[in-house]
């Protein structure tokens, strides 16, 4: 079973000065990094998600700005693809899904930003595409949100929406315990 690692929008302008800043953005890409490098290591197939915005009013991810770019922790190399998507799922209006096939991926390891939205939205499309899905929890995150005039603080936005994907839609695990996971499937090779 080919397992694919997707790092969804690791870019700029979710940490400390960009534009749309998100709690705990630096533990998680360590994170994300740290399977990256797992994944790199075993000489499995890596595919960086770039989320570009392109509507009218956007305020964050614009093109040719310095917070569009994909975070230095995770910079993709020549040989990883790179999705360029404008909405929430990576597989809306892109290759992501031929891609995959052309990969012979089954299983995905997904890790990423927004967690309530274009994690959630990937995994559950990913899902319903038929792909086994793993989600790093530690390397994800998301914001605070409001709703009818209350917060919803960031920590709680985050176990929700892990607690809604695990189980039907996704492996919810810490990345350590993905990547010792990958060790050992490597060693059993």
């Amino acid at each position: 079973m080919t397992n694919t690692l997707v790092l969804i929008d690791l870019q700029n302008d979710y940490f400390p000065g960009g534009r749309m800043e998100l709690v705990d953005a630096d533990a998680a890409v360590a994170q994300a990094a740290a399977l990256l490098a797992a994944f790199r290591s075993d000489g499995l197939p890596v595919i960086h998600v770039q989320h570009v915005s392109t509507r009218a009013g956007a305020s964050f991810f614009l093109p040719d700005s310095p917070g569009v770019q994909i975070h230095a922790a995770v910079q993709p190399r020549s040989d990883e693809t790179v999705i360029v998507k404008h909405f929430p799922s990576a597989f809306r209006d892109t290759h992501l899904h031929a891609r995959l096939r052309e990969l012979g991926a089954e299983h995905l390891t997904i890790a990423g930003m927004m967690t309530h939205m274009c994690v959630d939205t990937t995994v559950r499309a990913a899902a319903d595409l038929g792909f086994q899905c793993s989600l790093a929890h530690d390397a994800c995150a998301t914001r605070d949100l409001q709703f009818g005039g209350d917060t919803v603080a960031a920590a709680d936005v985050q176990i929700a929406y892990l607690a809604a994907l695990n189980g039907t839609f996704a492996s919810v695990r810490a990345a350590s315990e993905i990547a010792t996971t990958l060790r050992s499937t490597a060693a059993g090779a």
